[in-house]
């Protein structure tokens, strides 16, 4: 049994259907958000998208479909655009409002207008966006149909569903840049997460049923392949090339790449969390007084304020076995790899202290000691004999959640620790358990939770079942905590 609801999709849990390979990912923090390269995290098509506003199919219709998992919420004034339409002082964008989360969606020369009223805070799930547009239509409220995870949204707390007959800015007479994933040179536009099976459709108004359906055993929106006509200027991004993030699947020869900037380390942002095996990645939401910084997709976990921070992840087991490791960057500073179960005090998320009730974890500078909290106790062992630590180790935790006393072995490099496995903390025998990260200060190891890592993998290794992306094997019968997996062993 996993933590994960049925309400929204979390990755598809079955077998033979549609299957989405690969996604992007967008930080505004972290690895590759230095001052240098924020321009380039957009994909742009700047050289006259649109030369004029007989090149499209239909200039006043148009359904955009993306799926999108977010890793950063309520982000002060920074809009996580999922798409910018733009150019000659008008735009059509779709994003999440930085203040409130709810979904936005606006277009300048229409003077459409709208904005959620529900907010979608959500970092473990996929969402399925699909902002369908036809501004010939005579019923207002019929030129813009918006749904999400295949249920169309009709609670708006902006509602303006803009002027009959008049183009949309996407088919603007002036030249139109297509940005993906963010809005030109705002830096405080860019999205934070991973965006998945990106379609662009020019000249139709779409049912969101042309791209998902729902699964008939567990009712969760899923993706479907869309088989339909793009138009003329449609385009259809699957990331699927890594040396080509923009190279265009609809027919057409859109490719964002091939007209302007591209994007850059496009290859290191290929990802393969996608809406049809949705990974596990760091929880934002499970937040501190002396928070961290989450970045590169929600895997990495960045310290600060001269005091200890936790991290933990977003999908929860209590069966199964799972398996995730942690490469040493800096044996003087090394953090704390381990797991835990949600805190079992709320005020735990809001104070700043080592551990809470109830984890364990392992580390230390140079060597692996082991503690764990359990019944309002820290629990410390610096002699537990499993060894020293050096720089670009991999430490691997292999969670065995099936014995009949739940237990884990720690792994350096491959190699078994502490022989056949510890026995987990007494407190957390019969409860879900969630990967941690434990850091004092700005210590910041590399975590892969099998799915995007900044960590530079040589092997490439999977597990049994052909998922995950490790730097060492994990055990046999040992699996990545991804929904497919979950399906299988969860």
């Amino acid at each position: 049994m996993e933590v994960l609801q049925r309400t929204a999709n979390r990755g598809s849990i079955s077998d033979g259907g549609y299957n989405i390979d690969n996604s992007i990912m967008f930080t505004t923090e972290g690895t590759y958000a230095d001052a240098n390269s924020l321009f380039y995290d957009i994909m742009k098509q700047s050289e006259g998208f649109a030369a004029d506003a007989n090149a499209g199919t239909n200039a006043r219709k148009c359904t955009v479909s993306a799926w999108v998992k977010r890793t950063k919420i309520t982000n002060s004034s920074h809009y996580d655009r999922i798409f910018s339409y733009r150019g000659g002082g008008v735009a059509f964008d779709v994003y999440f409002d930085p203040a409130t989360d709810q979904l936005t969606m606006y277009d300048d020369n229409t003077s459409m207008s709208l904005k959620t009223n529900r907010a979608f805070r959500d970092t473990s799930a996929w969402y399925h966006i699909v902002v369908a547009v036809d501004q010939t239509q005579g019923t207002a409220a019929n030129r813009v149909n918006v749904y999400v995870n295949g249920v169309q949204e009709t609670s708006f707390a902006t509602e303006d569903y803009g002027n009959q007959n008049v183009d949309l800015s996407a088919f603007r007479a002036e030249s139109i840049s297509v940005y993906v994933g963010g809005a030109g040179h705002e830096a405080s536009a860019y999205f934070n997460g991973y965006i998945a099976e990106y379609n662009f459709i020019d000249g139709a108004q779409l049912a969101q049923t042309e791209f998902g359906e729902f699964d008939d055993d567990s009712g969760i929106w899923k993706p479907k392949k869309f088989t339909g006509s793009y138009g003329t200027l449609g385009h259809y991004y699957n990331f699927t090339v890594a040396n080509d993030m923009g190279k265009d699947f609809s027919g057409n020869g859109n490719d964002s790449n091939n007209r302007g900037d591209g994007i850059a380390n496009g290859a290191a942002r290929q990802a393969t969390d996608t809406p049809t095996n949705n990974f596990c990645t760091f929880n934002p939401l499970m937040d501190q007084g002396n928070s961290p910084t989450i970045s590169d997709g929600a895997t990495k976990s960045t310290g600060g304020g001269s005091n200890w921070n936790q991290t933990w992840g977003s999908i929860g087991v209590k069966n199964g076995k799972w398996y995730y490791e942690m490469k040493v960057t800096n044996t003087s500073s090394t953090g704390y790899i381990g797991a835990s179960t949600t805190p079992a005090v709320s005020d735990y998320t809001n104070t700043v202290q080592l551990m809470y009730n109830t984890s364990f974890m392992l580390g230390q500078a140079s060597r692996i000691d082991y503690y764990y909290w359990q019944s309002g106790s820290q629990v410390s062992n610096e002699s537990t004999g499993w060894g020293t630590i050096s720089t670009n180790d991999i430490i691997g935790i292999a969670l065995d959640l099936d014995s009949s006393t739940k237990k884990f072995i720690v792994y350096k490099n491959g190699s078994a620790l502490n022989g056949s496995g510890t026995d987990l903390p007494t407190n957390m025998q019969n409860e879900f358990i969630f990967p941690l990260y434990v850091q004092y200060e700005n210590r910041a190891d590399e975590i892969n939770l099998g799915g995007y890592t900044t960590m530079t993998i040589s092997s490439a290794a999977s597990d049994g079942n052909g998922y995950g992306t490790f730097e060492i094997a994990p055990p046999s019968g040992y699996y990545a905590l991804c929904t497919k997996n979950l399906a299988e062993f969860g």
